[in-house]
């Protein structure tokens, strides 16, 4: 009788110690396919933060050189120095929009104007008093009180593609919307002013030959953040803040800034790629005056959370099969010691020892494919289970490190000067403010990120070489014993 012949009858006449192996290695396959399914799910969720997660590159003044020249120029006149920043030409925009990997980009210009036929809220802390609202075109300072964010598109700037921020009536400004007079207005200030869409509004500007202009109302959206965080007499409340076109927004600047931007942003279609995008967008610009940064902190967070994830995933691997061929060398040590009279009589026959431990390295092989059965279908369970437990607590943890390195930020920058904050965040103008972006990109990237797991048959084919494996070892750790029995020995006991 052959030894695989002897392996099948020996696992069918002992149906309840088939049955312990069986259960015990589906536990051990179990975790070992969870650990499996949730590496591959990691990897192919960094893959494809690629695409979905993104990273940007700003092109914007070079503040620094600009802080150089001033500090320069003041040791040489006791004038007070002032700080001189160039906007963006669009005309360099477009020659980094033909670098590889730029998917596309959009441009944001920050400025002010009154309000001329209407109310703008303003808004006043317990102590200094004060109204809902003060009457349109009665500020006196060289900045307007409603805050003008020009942009190519408002899909495409952060707040309305994190949702921070969303269209409730009408439409947003978009590429059809340059050199026209189209605006999209707060729900608040909506509301104050029983304004709606289709109606017009007239906005003064604040420099220059103080034009007013007439706007139309093409869309109204609702902010999340309804807080500012200025505070002082220039300070503008949230809902003061309106998008138009860029061309408009650098009309209402003035000629000299026709065709440029405060800054310009560029979406890089493959994140990896963003370093090598700066540095070729960098030979292409005026350095002294222009400066590129690179943003790719979600698809960052993203990698780093799955790579713990998969750090984890792999210890699970091997511990449980570390452990898994301690467990299961240590149950084929009882079955030879409960099994020896067997093996002597085998050995007095002549049945060769390797045929032996053949034998039950086969009887564990049949348990292992039974088990790994077992293991196909309760491990997407399983793995889903504790994948989306790891990757909650990376969230977590990823979210506490970026908060405590954002307390005591700013959260919005002042000055009219082109700045190089990235486009599409709320503007700032000479307002004070810039209410909910320092934390709206944070927050973005730390959107849990879900692992889509799923069992293949390249899995049960790994697993199947894990479970082997543990199998081989652990008849060879308890081989020993076989090989060392004598069968005269064996059947005198």
């Amino acid at each position: 009788m052959n030894f695989f012949k002897r392996a099948w009858l020996n696992l069918t006449a002992k149906k309840g110690r088939s049955v312990l192996l069986i259960l015990v290695t589906s536990a051990i396959m179990l975790f070992v396919l969870a650990g499996l399914l949730i590496r591959n799910a990691a990897d192919t969720a960094t893959s494809n933060a690629k695409q979905s997660v993104g990273a940007t590159v700003t092109l914007a003044a070079n503040r620094d050189a600009a802080f150089k020249k001033m500090r320069s120029a003041s040791t040489s006149k006791k004038s007070k120095p002032t700080l001189t920043t160039s906007p963006v030409k669009l005309s360099d925009a477009k020659k980094i929009a033909k670098l590889n990997n730029i998917a596309s980009y959009s441009a944001t210009v920050s400025t002010s104007a009154n309000a001329k036929d209407f109310d703008a809220i303003s808004t006043s802390s317990s102590s200094q008093g004060g109204g809902m609202k003060g009457m349109g075109g009665a500020s006196t300072t060289s900045s307007g009180d409603i805050a003008i964010s020009g942009v190519t598109s408002t899909s495409a700037t952060s707040d309305f593609e994190n949702s921070t921020s969303k269209i409730t009536k009408g439409r947003g400004i978009t590429t059809a919307d340059e050199g026209t007079t189209n605006v999209v207005i707060e729900s608040e200030l909506a509301k104050e002013d029983s304004l709606s869409v289709g109606d017009t509004i007239k906005l003064k500007a604040t420099t220059g030959s103080k034009t007013t202009y007439t706007m139309k109302i093409v869309g109204v959206y609702k902010a999340s953040s309804s807080t500012t965080t200025a505070q002082g007499p220039d300070a503008t409340d949230p809902s003061n803040s309106v998008y138009t076109s860029y061309t408009f927004a650098n009309t209402v600047k003035g000629s000299k800034y026709k065709n440029t931007a405060d800054s310009i942003t560029f979406n890089v279609s493959d994140p990896a790629k963003v370093s090598a995008v700066k540095k070729a967008g960098k030979q292409l610009i005026n350095t002294s005056k222009y400066a590129l940064t690179t943003d790719d902190s979600s698809y960052q967070t993203v990698k780093a959370s799955m790579n713990n994830v998969k750090s984890f995933a792999d210890k699970i691997v091997w511990l449980v099969a570390i452990a898994g061929t301690i467990i299961l060398a240590l149950i084929v040590i009882l079955m030879i010691r409960e099994r020896r009279y067997e093996i002597g009589v085998l050995l007095s026959l002549g049945e060769a020892r390797w045929k032996i431990v053949a034998q039950f390295f086969v009887e564990m092989v049949m348990v292992l494919v039974v088990s790994i059965v077992i293991a196909g279908i309760g491990g997407k369970f399983v793995g889903n289970q504790l994948g989306q437990q790891l990757v909650s607590q990376q969230t977590t943890t990823a979210t506490t490190s970026t908060t405590s390195t954002q307390t005591g930020q700013p959260g919005g920058t002042g000055g009219g000067a082109p700045s190089g904050t990235t486009g599409g965040s709320k503007p700032s103008g000479n307002m004070g403010g810039n209410p909910g972006s320092s934390t709206t990109s944070a927050t973005a990237s730390q959107k849990q990120t879900e692992l889509d797991i799923s069992v293949t048959i390249m899995d049960l084919v790994e697993l199947g070489g894990f479970g082997l494996a543990i199998m081989f070892l652990s008849i060879m750790l308890a081989s020993g014993g076989i090989l060392r029995l004598q069968p005269k020995k064996v059947l005198i006991e």
